[in-house]
């Protein structure tokens, strides 16, 4: 059986996500933006954290941790890259390396550029992959501490998985990062179909995360570097390399 995931919003415009096994009843919390909402969704379901996955070190990703721990002694599973800036972790992971949800088998990916210690978790059997502020709906998080090459080649093995992977990512950005999608690609139907669809749900206070790659592939401008329309969108050849195009929108994004 699949994980069940639940999609929690924190502070103003974070997520944190529960991952509960049905079949062992193991339960992971991947980030921890602030502890009450977390604590009150485990209550009402009865479930208790066994594991946190931490995808980076930023504040408003781990800030909530020992308010959590106090409650559910769990084990802490972050980058090795980052243990020197990490909360103490009981498990320090790199790219490759497998972390279990119960009968859930998962795998580290590295993704630097917003951080250079960011990591990805994706778990193929339950098509989901917590992602962090690498891939985000419809955008990808600033690049603060990587360069822009390793935030395209972040990207790149992300939108390499299956295309019904579900992207589990760590922000309510998902209306402004579509104002500007479609200031590059402004003829792409699939997103004016999504940004309507993003417009009703945020209306009716549904969050748009998460979201599958097949629908980022087709509408997120940082996936779709390689079309000729988004070469063209910032002013670059054709046969520009997708990374240099990548380039180019991230930092027309950050100027948005």
């Amino acid at each position: 059986m699949p994980l069940q995931v639940l999609t929690i919003p924190c502070l103003s415009d974070n997520y944190a996500f529960v991952a509960h096994d049905p079949e062992s009843g193991e339960t992971a919390v991947i980030d921890v933006p602030e502890a009450a909402p977390i604590l009150a969704a485990l209550q009402d379901r009865g479930w208790r954290a066994d594991h946190v996955l931490l995808t980076h070190h930023h504040a408003d990703h781990v800030q909530g941790l020992d308010e959590l721990l106090a409650a559910h002694p769990a084990r802490v599973v972050g980058a090795r890259a980052d243990v020197h800036r990490l909360p103490p972790l009981d498990l320090a992971v790199s790219e490759g390396d497998e972390v279990m949800i119960g009968a859930q088998r998962g795998t580290v990916i590295a993704v630097p550029g917003h951080t250079l210690g960011h990591v990805a978790f994706h778990f193929p059997q339950s098509r989901a992959a917590f992602t962090g502020d690498s891939l985000m709906a419809l955008g990808c998080g600033r690049v603060f501490e990587g360069t822009m090459a390793q935030m395209w080649e972040s990207l790149s093995k992300l939108a390499a998985l299956p295309a019904d992977t579900l992207i589990c990512s760590g922000h309510e950005y998902t209306a402004a990062n579509g104002r500007f999608a479609l200031s590059v690609e402004p003829g792409n139907a699939a997103l004016q179909a999504r940004a309507q669809d993003i417009a009703r749900a945020r209306a009716e206070g549904r969050p748009t995360v998460p979201s599958e790659l097949a629908l980022e592939l087709a509408t997120n401008p940082f996936l779709r570097a390689a079309e000729p329309a988004l070469a063209g969108a910032v002013g670059l050849g054709a046969g520009a390399p997708a990374a240099e195009v990548f380039a180019e929108l991230r930092g027309r994004k950050d100027r948005f």
